[in-house]
């Protein structure tokens, strides 16, 4: 592919347009909307608040249902005012639009804490009086999930200010990282590229546009390491700061409870993906170095398409079909949920200065529908991560009908529908394909899946390790790259040579900031969708599908434990993990059989 088709088919892509909440940063509505809130809030407050323990089943009804009605209002506000800022960090208005918006909505919010932490305290009796009423009864996965927090909490001023503060501490520090990483600009022979186009150019079939493109990322994140370091060591010291008030005995405990998961759980995955290391990334890593002939292969070939690789520019609506179609074959209501995103155009897909690099799909509000942004420049790789932000999508619509409060899924279970429907994509791909494209299907899909499974543990010892240090002392931007590359080496093993221009490069991440200890979920979901593909193989399909769709409806009104019954799995067993490596060793076998 030449830059000029690149451009023309950049040119085609969907833009999504938020006209349908606002018409724009300056809509009149906006404000009426801030305004009618906070009186709605200032009228709850003043009707529900220190009443809570004693309402009937009745009011409980009522109080819960107008909560989840303005936190609807509130954050319908705060879709437009993020998703407007995705799109361009960089315009200086939009960014005040943005945190402006974020202050007042924080600020409101912290006026509402309240009702959780009321809720958290009320007695076991009176809990129990409510539910036997049938529609109170919807709720009680949501006041389970509540009551869990209840030995964490603090007095509620206590709450109030953190809430409130949150805009001036945590938040301000991730949005000086999002406004920093929007910024940068990358030296490419004679251009300056964004972050996303970078990174792009990291899997490029040309071995010298790959050493340029890795020299420079590094460089320029060496450059800024100074504000890197100091953003992590901030959100650090914040968290620690909180989850030691709290009582949390380990650093990684608390988001292990906002994920409903348990701590025995998580290190069970962790030590599992950690021991097999060498039968994945050493393994695989090895042979690729292989396929060039080297028995070492530099850190920015890590992701190279295989010698004499064909690559093929894969238009906006050849990828829409493909996905379309797999969805399809699993079954009809999966794929009709997905077109709807193409259809309305809630698929934000070209690239633009200023515009956030990667890929995610917002959830809106259930009044609403999800939003998708990705980066689409045709490679097979972005054709399967639409794949895994449609199932995102297709997610979050399906839950959405348990309303606001219940939709949200824990992060261990969001990557479940995601990673599913790239399988599906995956699996279609290549059995429609001759043999030397089936190596390359297999070949990127197993690189995909190390990425996602062994390089997000490597990440998350990274993250367990900084954590652990910081609450000594403030660690430099060196020694922060220290514990980088220990943990790093090991995730890939002794044939990808990790030289000093590697040191800087977790400077780039964004759930260190956003999101600490979240990268773990991406590794859980990766293995837990092993293990269901494992059971799809094995199954009925159609009941596999019914059930299968229950489980994405099911929100976060279940636990893990709950929703992989009905599939004979178990997340506490070391099987459950095994047969997600399995699958990954399984798929590389089929790579070398081809060879032979």
């Amino acid at each position: 592919m030449n830059e000029m088709q690149v451009e023309k088919m950049n040119n085609e892509l969907p833009i999504w347009d938020l006209s349908e909440i606002y018409e724009s940063i300056k809509d009149p509505r906006i404000r009426k909307d801030i305004d009618e809130i906070k009186y709605k809030v200032d009228y709850f407050q003043k009707k529900w608040k220190g009443k809570i323990n004693n309402l009937c089943s009745s009011d409980f009804l009522l109080c819960i249902n107008k909560y989840q009605e303005i936190n609807e209002a509130i954050y319908k506000i705060a879709t437009h005012s993020s998703l407007t800022f995705a799109t361009n960090m960089q315009d200086p208005e939009i960014s005040k639009y943005n945190s402006s918006t974020s202050d007042e909505i924080t600020e409101i919010l912290s006026t509402l804490v309240f009702v959780t932490l009321e809720l958290s305290k009320v007695e076991d009796n009176t809990i129990k009086n409510w539910l036997k009423d049938k529609d109170a009864k919807k709720w009680e996965p949501y006041l389970k999930i509540l009551r869990k927090r209840n030995p964490y909490l603090l007095d509620p001023l206590v709450e109030e200010i953190l809430i409130e503060k949150s805009a001036t501490s945590r938040s301000a520090w991730i949005r000086l990282f999002d406004e920093t990483s929007a910024a940068l600009r990358f030296p490419f022979k004679k251009k300056l590229l964004t972050e996303a186009e970078i990174l792009s150019l990291l899997s490029d079939s040309d071995a010298e546009t790959r050493k340029i493109a890795g020299k420079s990322l590094s460089e320029i994140l060496k450059n800024n390491k100074r504000i890197f370091g100091m953003i992590l060591n901030v959100i650090s010291r914040d968290r620690f700061i909180e989850d030691n008030k709290r009582g949390f005995k380990k650093i990684i405990s608390s988001r292990n409870l906002d994920n409903d998961v348990e701590d025995e759980v998580v290190d069970k995955l962790v030590n599992t993906v950690d021991k097999a290391m060498p039968e994945l990334t050493h393994r695989y890593y090895k042979w690729k170095a292989n396929q060039f002939g080297k028995t070492k292969l530099n850190w920015w070939d890590r992701n190279a398409p295989l010698p004499q690789s064909s690559v093929k520019l894969i238009q906006w609506s050849e990828a829409r079909d493909i996905i379309l179609d797999s969805f399809s074959s699993f079954h009809p209501e999966i794929s009709n949920l997905a077109k709807l995103f193409f259809k309305n155009n809630w698929i934000d897909a070209s690239l633009r200065n200023g515009k956030a690099s990667g890929a995610f799909a917002h959830p809106s509000v259930p009044s609403l529908h999800p939003y998708i942004l990705v980066n689409y420049q045709g490679k097979i790789r972005d054709v399967m991560t639409l794949a895994h932000e449609l199932g995102h999508g297709v997610h979050q619509i399906l839950a959405g009908k348990n309303g606001l409060l219940m939709a949200e899924t824990p992060l261990t279970l969001a990557e479940t529908a995601s990673v599913f429907g790239e399988m599906l994509v995956f699996r279609k791909l290549l059995d429609e394909s001759k043999v030397e494209q089936k190596k390359q299907l297999l070949s990127s899909k197993i690189e995909d899946m190390l990425n996602t499974v062994a390089r997000q543990i490597g990440f998350h010892q990274f993250e367990v390790k900084f954590h652990e240090a910081r609450i000594k002392s403030e660690l430099t931007p060196d020694e922060i790259s220290d514990i980088w590359m220990e943990t790093q080496s090991h995730a890939v093993g002794p044939h990808i040579n990790l030289s000093e221009d590697y040191r800087f490069l977790w400077g780039y991440i964004p759930h260190f900031v956003h999101t600490p200890f979240y990268v773990y979920a991406y590794a859980f979901g990766d293995s837990l969708v092993n293990a269901l593909w494992y059971a799809y193989q094995q199954s009925d399909k159609e009941i596999f599908s019914k059930n299968y769709i229950e489980m994405l409806s099911s929100g976060g009104t279940k636990s893990h434990k709950d929703l992989l019954k009905p599939f004979s799995l178990s997340a506490y067993d070391s099987s459950f993990w095994e047969k997600g490596i399995s699958m990954i060793t399984g798929l590389m076998d089929e790579l070398e059989e081809l060879e032979n």
